[in-house]
Order: structure tokens, then C-alpha cells, then sequence
């Protein structure tokens, strides 16, 4: 899809419907991986409960994706997949069903998409299996006990909810068959073909996503951090510049070769006594990873769309093509509709949105 760079241009382009073609397969019945202190929830208190989303519509590929054999259940270990891993949370879910409905709809052959769904609570995978009827997905059982005492407080509430961290722990969550998956966050909607993503070379990296060096480093960290040798010595011989974590490729591979939930723990343990860095997630990976990641076109994340901690501010388009448009920030672009107060771009995400009865 060919986006212009004016924005009146972007707007009208991202209201085009794209016609892509054969159905979509069905895959069995996900199966939720729960640790044995995770109790089912009642009817009552079922998450799913409270919301209610339309039935997203088949998408149909174009020819050369009419290989697939529709009779055929789709392993989650086939080659030819494109693994996508994404939270379940109550608070973000309309965020996730919009950013899922986005990726199919965009995809030349989305049956060859399996998504990797991430939860802390019960009763989500009937939701999506009625959203989404013939999706190719899995539902896994994040435990918050794992990162509950390692989870210092942030600048923002929701920095600190467990699932933040689940990102973390994909390598040992997701079947050892599966070597490569791209991580996305709840807030965003891809307006491209996610294969091209999947397709991006990492060389010798672990993980790639779009670096922005412009960005003064130094601020992700406190003055203390930086005033101490031993922790500043981790950048030592590399040029670090700042990430977002909200869309990553990741070789899973070497991931669990390298030990890299560790040593992220490693770095949550000293912010818990020392104090080293404000946000939530986001500075471990840069402790780890920063100044290691293979680079990814800006298009593929651009982010911070949901304005500062300041209320009601607005964000316009980095310069350039767009393939993701990424809410990250304080403001949501659901609320913000809602509430009858959206910024100019959040009708960029409105075509996406699921939420609530056909009318």
C-alpha cells in the first residue's frame, strides 16, 4: 500500500478498503497455558464479559496464497508462518482486536499469520475465536508472579502491569519450534504487508527494530545510574540509541542461546535496590540491547502518536512512508474517540476498531 506523505493524502488512504483473497484457515481451538496457581474465572468475573466485539470479515488473498489447503489445521511449527505475538489485556483489548484486524487486512496471504496471544486472565480466547473465527492463533498463560517482585514503580500506572513484561519471557513461553516471532504492542495498527517485516534481515542481531539516534540517550536513565562506573560501563564500546520496544523482530534462537531473560532480570534486580532508570520496560532492553540491534525502517514504527503526559496533546507524522501507526504514549486513541476529543490521527485507527454491536 503507498502512502503519501501529506497527511490528507494518509487519512484517505487509510480509509481505503483492500480486497485480498482465499479464506482464511481455522485452526483448532487454542490451548491456554496456565501455571497451577491459575484459577478459572466465573461467569461473572469473565473479562470477555464485558466487552463486545462485531465479527471481523473474511479476508480473502490474492491467487498465489491459494496453495493452502483450507482441510489442513495449521501446526504451529509450519515453516512457512509468520509468527506475531501480542498481549491480551482487559484495559488495551480493544487496542489488540483493532491492531489483529489491521494485520489480516493487510496481509497478501493472512492465513500464513499465526498470532501468539499473551494473558494474565482467563476467558479472552472465546472472544477472539468469535471475532475472529478462522485466525490461526494460541493463547499462553503469562503468570504476574513471574516479574511481580522484580516490577518497580514508574512514571505511569499501566507501566507497571505485569503483562508489560511478558515480552520478556516469548522465548520461553512459545514451542522451541518456533525461532523468530515479531513482537507488537496493543496500541497500534500495521497499514502494511506484515510479511515484509518478517522478512527483514537481522544478521547477526537478536532483535531489530527502527533506532532512533537522534534521541538523547542519556535521559532514559537517572543522573545516579550515570554517575556510577560500574552500571555506565555497560554501554562500554557500543553506541547505544534509544528503541521502542512495542515492535521488535526477535530471533528466539539466539535468544535462548544467549540467556537474554536473565540478563534483563539481572538489570529489574538493580533498579529494585538502586534506582537506575523512571519508565517500565523499556531501559532494561536498552541495557541489554542497545547499540546491538539490527537497524529497521522508521516506517515500521511510527510511534509516540499518543501525545506526552500532558492532556489532550497531539502528534503529528514522523517524515516519511508509513507502514505502522503506533499510539504509544499516554493517549489512546479509543478514549480519545469516545470521549469526543480525538486528535487528527487517531481517524488513521477508527477503521480498525471492532468494538461494540453492528449496527
Amino acid at each position: 500500500m503507498l502512502w503519501v506523505k501529506r497527511f490528507s493524502g494518509l487519512v484517505s488512504a487509510a480509509m481505503v478498503m483492500i480486497v485480498l483473497s482465499p479464506s482464511l484457515q481455522s485452526f483448532p481451538p487454542a490451548e491456554a497455558i496456565r501455571s497451577s496457581h491459575h484459577d478459572s474465572h466465573s461467569p461473572e468475573s469473565n473479562p470477555a464479559n464485558r466487552f463486545s466485539f462485531r465479527r471481523a470479515p473474511t479476508f480473502r488473498n490474492a491467487d498465489k496464497c491459494g496453495s493452502a489447503q483450507p482441510s489442513r489445521a495449521t501446526s504451529v511449527c509450519d515453516p512457512d508462518l509468520v509468527h506475531v505475538a501480542i498481549t491480551l489485556d482487559v484495559e488495551y483489548l480493544r487496542g489488540s482486536i483493532a491492531a489483529v484486524h489491521s494485520v489480516l487486512h493487510h496481509s497478501l496471504c493472512p492465513e500464513s499469520v499465526f498470532f501468539h496471544f499473551l494473558v494474565t486472565e482467563g476467558g479472552l480466547e472465546a472472544l477472539v475465536r468469535s471475532t475472529f473465527p478462522e485466525l490461526n492463533f494460541k493463547v499462553y498463560y503469562f503468570d504476574p508472579a513471574t516479574v511481580r517482585g522484580l516490577i518497580s514503580t514508574s512514571v505511569r500506572q499501566a507501566l507497571e502491569q505485569p503483562l508489560n513484561y511478558a515480552r520478556n519471557y516469548l522465548a520461553d513461553l512459545l514451542e522451541p519450534c518456533v525461532g523468530r516471532v515479531i513482537y507488537l504492542d496493543s496500541d497500534l495498527v500495521v497499514v502494511d504487508d506484515i510479511s515484509k517485516l518478517w522478512r527483514t534481515g537481522l544478521g547477526s542481531r537478536t532483535i531489530g527494530a527502527p533506532e532512533y539516534c537522534h534521541a538523547n540517550f542519556t535521559k532514559y536513565f537517572t543522573a545516579g545510574f550515570w554517575s556510577n562506573g560500574r552500571y555506565a560501563s555497560a554501554f562500554s564500546g557500543r553506541k547505544p540509541c534509544y528503541f521502542n520496544t512495542g515492535v521488535m523482530v526477535m530471533d528466539l534462537v539466539k535468544w535462548r542461546r544467549a540467556g537474554y531473560t536473565r540478563r534483563i532480570e539481572r538489570w529489574m534486580e538493580i533498579q529494585k535496590s538502586d534506582r537506575i532508570y523512571e519508565l517500565g520496560s523499556l531501559p532494561p532492553f536498552l541495557l541489554v540491547f542497545a547499540g546491538h540491534v539490527a537497524p529497521i525502517e522508521h516506517r515500521w514504527n511510527q510511534h509516540g502518536l499518543g501525545g506526552d503526559n500532558v492532556r489532550g496533546s497531539c502528534r503529528d507524522l514522523h517524515p516519511g512512508p508509513v507502514s505502522l501507526l503506533h499510539w504509544s504514549g499516554s493517549g489512546k486513541p479509543w478514549l480519545r474517540l469516545d470521549s469526543r476529543r480525538p486528535c487528527p490521527l487517531d481517524a488513521l485507527w477508527a477503521p480498525y476498531d471492532l468494538y461494540g454491536h453492528s449496527h
